[in-house]
């Protein structure tokens, strides 16, 4: 089990809040979708690294989405805030 991955030079762990910028393309045009949350895990080894990240949605509805790290449709990542404290590899519920 992975704890952190590096990405571009920078080090994202698990408790991380992060913004994902992801390509999309619709109807033959290409544009920039923001995706804020907090990392619950990192799995995987090599080139083939996923983070899955959980984002609090309108009517605090959870959202969790599972990103390739090195993917072509992934921009950029950018940490807005270090790790959670927590010691653990993977964060299977978040209490307040």
């Amino acid at each position: 089990m992975a704890n952190n991955v590096t990405y571009q030079g920078k080090p994202i762990k698990v408790g991380d809040l992060v913004r994902l910028s992801l390509k999309l393309i619709e109807a033959g045009k290409e544009r920039i979708q923001v995706f804020e949350g907090l990392v619950l895990g990192i799995s995987g080894r090599g080139d083939q690294k996923m983070i899955k990240v959980r984002k609090n949605a309108v009517g605090g509805i959870g959202v969790v989405r599972s990103i390739p790290v090195f993917s072509p449709w992934l921009s950029k990542i950018e940490v807005k805030r270090t790790r959670l404290k927590t010691s653990r590899a993977k964060l299977y519920n978040l209490s307040k």
